[in-house]
């Protein structure tokens, strides 16, 4: 089987020009959908799917019968990670713990995409409470090995052309990696542009809401509903692109860094000036930091649950909660500091170095092979800790499995990350096979 992504952008502009009709578009999605997902197994199971959408499609034509006046994302089915709360959904966060225990008011970020003329295609599978214990979501590219998590349905879904847009959530490498995996375009934004409320909490200092597309244009399509205070830039140059060496480059296979040089010659190729840099030369620092953030905040937010149904809970979440109890709170303030400082320093040393972008790997290198582990989010992990925004473009392959290019800007660069970001994806586009 190999993946079928649809481009989001043109989508959205033949849906709201009226070329093509919603209530078309998702019983093509469907038939997608009962055609490959026993196989991907990235949406969770919902009775009357078809029916639903048709009806939602049909009253969202009726609504909006002039297309002048269609909101921008009007059609367009989407994707949400079963850890947002959606209206007419139980939420399960792919545990055992009782729904309703659970199930809250719908999330903000749905909230948005509807105001935003999309409709609910169906809630992706996750990992357990976006920790561990992986879904039974397989890589539509290679389906004997992961798709990445905790996003897994999510990133699956739209690389196997279910649906053109999904949500999904990183905390440590949850969009980035599984885009990375899956050949797509995953964005996670600065931290706090797209508000956590209604989305079951990991750790709330370092919770990120994200987008899975199969394009910068339509990520940046989803963002600018999505996002706070989203103000489009068109740069006048293009960017000078930093490729991070050092101990952070060293965390990764042979196949993702040779992914990251085979991605810099191409921009090199494209005529961009690519310059050497280090970044995070105290790394195992940074690491330790965010672990310890992430497992005292874990614990905090599911005290609650795990008091009262901690037998459900997978082995892994209760370690993960056992771990974070013994994490003082001097040190989780330290930890919550520290992230600050990284973001400092983060935007401190571009503009030292001169440059507007960095690039690394996405994920170590390709997909893992089996569906028992997700992968490693390690070269996700200092991005996310400092809540800085990062893309992620196809560039490259091994074998049959993509690798992916991580894109980051300093913190509240996300329009421009974003702008740049469309040249950037199209520069590696051609990036082939890569000597692994």
């Amino acid at each position: 089987m190999h993946s079928d992504p649809q481009p989001l952008a043109p989508l959205a502009r033949s849906l709201r020009a009226g070329d093509r009709r919603p209530t078309a578009l998702v019983d093509d999605l469907c038939d997608r959908l009962d055609a490959v997902d026993d196989d991907v197994g990235a949406m969770l199971p919902e009775p009357g799917r078809r029916d639903r959408l048709i009806r939602e499609a049909t009253a969202l034509d009726a609504r909006h019968d002039d297309p002048a006046s269609r909101p921008p994302l009007f059609g367009v089915p989407v994707g949400v990670k079963d850890i947002f709360h959606v209206d007419g959904y139980l939420t399960a966060a792919g545990s055992s713990v009782p729904p309703a225990a659970i199930t809250d008011a719908e999330s903000a970020a749905v909230t948005r995409l509807r105001d935003a003329g999309a409709v609910t295609f169906g809630k992706a599978r996750t990992t357990e409470f976006a920790y561990f214990d992986p879904p039974k979501t397989r890589n539509p590219n290679d389906l004997g090995h992961t798709p990445g998590g905790s996003s897994s349905g999510s990133a699956a879904a739209v690389a196997a052309g279910m649906c053109p847009l999904a949500l999904g959530s990183q905390t440590v490498g949850s969009v980035i990696r599984p885009a990375a995996f899956c050949g797509i375009v995953g964005f996670k934004p600065s931290y706090g542009r797209i508000p956590l409320d209604g989305v079951v909490p990991f750790a709330p200092s370092v919770d990120h809401v994200g987008t899975f597309t199969a394009d910068v244009a339509g990520a940046s399509r989803a963002a600018a509903v999505l996002c706070d205070g989203w103000e489009p830039v068109d740069p006048d140059a293009p960017p000078v692109v930093g490729v991070v060496e050092g101990p952070y480059l060293d965390q990764a296979t042979d196949a993702g860094r040779a992914g990251v040089e085979a991605g810099a010659d191409a921009l090199s190729d494209a005529g961009y000036e690519v310059r050497r840099v280090s970044v995070f030369d105290d790394i195992d620092a940074v690491n330790a930091n965010h672990d310890a953030l992430a497992a005292a905040e874990f614990a905090l937010t599911h005290a609650e649950w795990h008091a009262a149904y901690g037998d459900r809970y997978a082995p892994e979440s209760t370690a993960l909660i056992e771990e974070g109890r013994e994490v003082g709170v001097d040190e989780l303030a330290d930890a919550r500091a520290a992230r600050l400082d990284l973001r400092e320093r983060i935007g401190e040393h571009a503009r030292e170095v001169g440059v507007d972008l960095l690039i690394s790997p996405g994920a170590p290198g390709p997909a893992p092979e089996g569906i028992d582990d997700t992968g490693d989010p390690i070269m996700n992990l200092p991005w996310t800790n400092a809540g800085v925004p990062a893309l992620t473009v196809p560039c490259g392959r091994v074998g049959d499995l993509p690798l992916g290019l991580q894109v980051v800007a300093p913190f509240g660069g996300d329009e421009s990350l974003l702008a740049w970001g469309e040249d950037v994806a199209d520069a590696v586009a051609d990036v082939g096979a890569v000597d692994a």
